[in-house]
């Protein structure tokens, strides 16, 4: 829990951020249902039998579908704008001036005015769809050993660059004025000189740049209309609002300093080349604010779906900011999600011009090292969010778990994660002659990564009859079935050295082979 929660600026109270999901101590995903068991409940991976890749996998999908718990999200929200009446909105609308202005923020005004920042930028949700709608596409005409590559992408990774795209234009920023290297003023009088693959190696680089310039836009809609708003922080608690925005405006101002360095590059020198270096510089600036806010996004969803669901009023404001003409019609979690499609989103960008650049003798230099450096952060996002996922997993099982008269021992310790879990049947074997089964009770097994527990369920909670270290002290052996007139799905569970110190073993029995 160390290590999860070292990020003292993100969570400086983990209590507090437990109060500020449900009220009190269990967290919102407790209330979700499953058939097996409470501690599925959790929802920490939808479903404890895949505890090694759930949310990374719900990350995945956001990646390919722009949603985020689309269908709860469209549900709720549709069932809370169905109730809503004019005479509520005329309400939130006349809240108190007076609250209002003492509370408000000071807005977020960029420090570099971007050259490409203007009207005909779309924001950042505009571009991302289109983009992916062309990697769909090109997707399609590539056969399926390039569909199988980016299905076997762990963690958090999209899709790979398929490939070289026919068109210059960065796909999503097509039609728009200086959406082509080629049309900038600076660049007209060079085209002759310059061969369709240095043109096309530009316009990749270019792409990099109205990309980021579309995300920063995105960012500061974000900052200044939902997270500088008073009427939201009217109704939130101070530790509901950081989860809901977590660290936004580092974010914000790390793509600010991106941007500017690669607009002054190409300020520099038009025909540009050192993409590379500039990415491989603000290495720990992206690391520093990207792992923590999409760690962090699993708090985010938790709390807008419940706030959505348990607070009219949340729901109100919401729904009169959405309608900001900034917005341009986007949701504020279209707006939350934007950061994990970004470092995502910016792999392909590099891996784009890295293939533009194979193609001559055009120099980039340090191009590779960047692509790698953008892949490691990822990657570390995607155990940060699986370890954050074990850990809330452990503490849901802790409230779920009584050692009775069982010694008890601490269940959430680093490194620990749940494998597997479920119920099984102890036989109990007697005769004296013949082994014959003479009673079956059910018995619940959580086998952790280095504890196995054996338990029985009474209600929500688990009353713990035995526990041993795994695999130091747990060995499980195959027996004579047919000889035993047992089932053959049966086998015997040794633990070497039990809660007592002493040896023990049971004979068990799964539903299915």
């Amino acid at each position: 829990m160390a290590h999860v929660m070292e990020d003292e600026r993100i969570w400086p109270d983990r209590d507090a951020v437990t109060k500020a999901l449900d009220g009190d101590t269990d967290r919102p995903e407790l209330e979700k249902n499953n058939p097996e068991t409470n501690v599925e409940n959790c929802e920490a991976s939808g479903g404890l039998y895949c505890t090694s890749e759930g949310f990374a996998e719900a990350l995945r999908s956001v990646a390919s579908s722009q949603l985020w718990n689309s269908m709860l999200f469209s549900s709720v929200f549709s069932l809370e704008s169905s109730i809503l009446k004019s005479s509520d909105m005329d309400c939130v609308e006349r809240a108190d001036a007076t609250e209002v202005s003492s509370q408000q923020e000071e807005t977020y005004v960029a420090q570099f005015e971007s050259e490409y920042i203007n009207c005909s930028v779309p924001l950042y949700q505009e571009y991302w769809m289109n983009a992916v709608r062309k990697d769909l596409h090109r997707a399609q005409h590539t056969g399926l050993s390039e569909l199988a590559a980016s299905v076997r992408l762990s963690g958090l990774k999209t899709p790979p660059a398929i490939s070289p795209t026919p068109v210059l234009s960065p796909p999503g920023l097509q039609a728009k004025p200086y959406a082509l290297w080629q049309e900038l003023p600076q660049v007209k009088s060079l085209l002759n000189s310059l061969s369709a693959h240095e043109i096309q190696l530009q316009e990749a680089i270019f792409e990099l740049i109205v990309s980021e310039a579309s995300y920063q836009k995105s960012l500061i809609v974000a900052l200044n209309v939902f997270q500088c708003s008073a009427e939201l922080k009217q109704i939130l608690s101070r530790v509901q609002h950081h989860v809901l925005f977590s660290n936004l405006k580092d974010v914000c101002r790390v793509s600010e300093k991106f941007l500017q360095d690669m607009e002054s590059h190409l300020g520099e020198d038009v025909v540009m080349s050192q993409v590379g270096d500039i990415v491989l510089n603000h290495q720990q600036g992206f690391q520093k604010v990207y792992v923590p806010y999409i760690t962090n996004m699993m708090y985010q969803e938790a709390l807008i779906t419940q706030l959505l669901q348990g607070n009219k009023k949340f729901a109100l404001i919401l729904k009169k900011l959405e309608k900001d003409p900034q917005c341009q019609r986007q949701t504020l979690k279209s707006f939350l999600i934007l950061p994990f499609q970004r470092i995502t989103r910016m792999t392909l960008l590099l891996e784009n011009i890295l293939k533009r650049a194979k193609g001559g003798c055009s120099n980039v230099p340090n191009l590779k090292e960047a692509i790698e450096a953008v892949r490691k952060i990822v990657e570390e996002c995607d155990r940060s969010v699986q370890q954050m996922k074990r850990t809330e997993l452990l503490v849901c099982l802790d409230k779920l778990v009584d050692f009775g008269n069982v010694k008890a021992i601490p269940l959430i310790t680093r490194g620990r994660h749940l494998i597997q879990e479920g119920t099984l049947k102890h036989l109990i074997v007697g005769g004296s002659h013949k082994a014959s089964v003479v009673a079956r009770k059910d018995v619940y097994i959580h086998l952790f990564n280095d504890l196995l527990l054996l338990s029985v369920k009474s209600g929500h909670k688990y009353v713990v009859q035995d526990h041993a270290l795994f695999p130091d002290h747990v060995c499980v052996k195959e027996i004579k079935t047919t000889i035993l007139g047992l089932a053959p799905e049966s086998f015997l569970l040794h633990l070497t050295k039990n809660h007592n110190r002493t040896s023990t073993a049971l004979i068990l029995a799964a539903h299915k082979r």
